[in-house]
């Protein structure tokens, strides 16, 4: 059985990235109860799956008011998707855009599994409400970061188990440079400076040179889409 769900209930899908640490202070400002679940599928940039640790225990520290909201952590094993077919985020091969279109980066029906996976926590958690950090806007063009996939998702979710679920994605049709921005308007400089010092974007998993937006390589295609984001912040804010 399930337990009872509440609509003050939320579970992020939290993998220590940007993003995903904006959904997370954005849903502790909203919701009584939070609870963060992660994935290891294998992924080559395994460190985030440490930074999730201190990124969670650096919100409460910091930020004392979102401490007792913030509850039980769950990281799952989805090592299947490594094996279902090469990527550049499960294999050491070159970023690069394919004949199809999408980036070599494109773990097919990653996002899709994620939140069947999260779902079937949540129903058996209490939680109603589903946070990832999809986003059409700045994005690397997969389509299950889309905002039809995602409302598809959330029927088929709510009809599959019975219940109702919502899926929010508060990132979905900001830019990178709006994401800073939200989390601005949330946790002022502290919040940005903690995302800054210990969240993990790279996709090369490269965690040595700290720069002004963050630690990674530089080079990739995430390290350069939050490089850009966090110029254009800045700018903005002078």
């Amino acid at each position: 059985m399930p337990a009872a769900i509440d609509s003050r209930h939320a579970l992020v899908l939290f993998s220590g990235g940007q993003d995903s640490t904006a959904c997370l202070a954005w849903a502790l400002e909203r919701h009584a109860r939070v609870e963060t679940v992660g994935f290891d599928y294998g992924q080559r940039h395994r460190i985030e799956l440490e930074c999730r640790r201190t990124v969670r225990a650096e919100l409460a520290r910091e930020f004392p008011q979102w401490a007792p909201r913030l509850k039980d952590d769950h990281l799952l094993d989805l090592g299947l998707l490594a094996s279902l077919g090469d990527s550049a985020l499960t294999s050491d091969r070159a970023i690069e855009l394919q004949s199809n279109g999408l980036p070599s980066t494109f773990v097919p029906g990653r996002n899709l599994l994620f939140l069947v996976v999260a779902a079937a926590l949540a129903y058996r958690r209490g939680a109603s409400v589903l946070v990832g950090g999809m986003c059409e806007t700045d994005y690397s063009g997969y389509p299950d970061c889309r905002d039809n996939t995602l409302k598809a998702m959330q029927v088929a979710l709510s009809l599959g188990l019975n219940v109702p679920l919502t899926v929010e994605t508060p990132l979905m049709f900001l830019t990178k440079a709006q994401t800073w921005e939200l989390t601005h308007s949330i946790g002022g400089d502290r919040l940005n400076a903690l995302i800054v010092e210990h969240t993990h974007t790279c996709y090369l998993g490269e965690r040595g040179m700290r720069h002004a937006w963050g630690r990674g390589c530089g080079r990739c295609p995430a390290c350069d889409l939050r490089r850009r984001g966090h110029e254009a912040f800045s700018e903005g804010r002078s």
